[in-house]
């Protein structure tokens, strides 16, 4: 009997995470990255500027993040927790740092709980990419 529970536990959490996985998928497909500005300069312009060559704010500039190194904006000190992270700003790795950015890079300084809101963090994620 405990065996047919804990498959059926396995199987039930499987497809939890599927479908989560796929709400994340559907939200980067259908991103609009006029409104992730918008979300942006809501949650996340207090403390990043995103215009090209603008001075660093409490975080560094986002301008051109996609596909950049972390910690390697010129000028800005990096917690050395993210020093260490060694990661590349790609969607992929900003859907899960976006979500929690203490739980993906722990002593991080970005104090962003991360976004509840699939659909505004893939805005964002479509804004960040448009910054080239």
């Amino acid at each position: 009997m405990a065996r047919i529970f804990t498959s059926t536990v396995r199987v039930v959490t499987a497809s939890i995470a599927a479908a989560g996985f796929v709400l994340v998928a559907q939200a980067a497909q259908a991103a609009d990255a006029k409104n992730g500005q918008a979300v942006f300069m809501d949650n996340c312009g207090v403390c990043h500027t995103s215009g090209k060559g603008e001075a660093a704010k409490i975080g560094p500039n986002l301008f051109g993040v996609v596909g950049r190194k972390s910690a390697t904006m010129a000028g800005y000190m990096y917690s050395p927790a993210m020093m260490k992270a060694n990661l590349t700003w790609d969607v992929p790795t900003l859907q899960v740092y976006l979500m929690g950015p203490q739980k993906k890079v722990p002593g991080t300084k970005m104090g962003f709980p991360g976004f509840s809101d699939p659909m505004d963090e893939a805005d964002v994620i479509a804004y960040l990419v448009s910054l080239k």
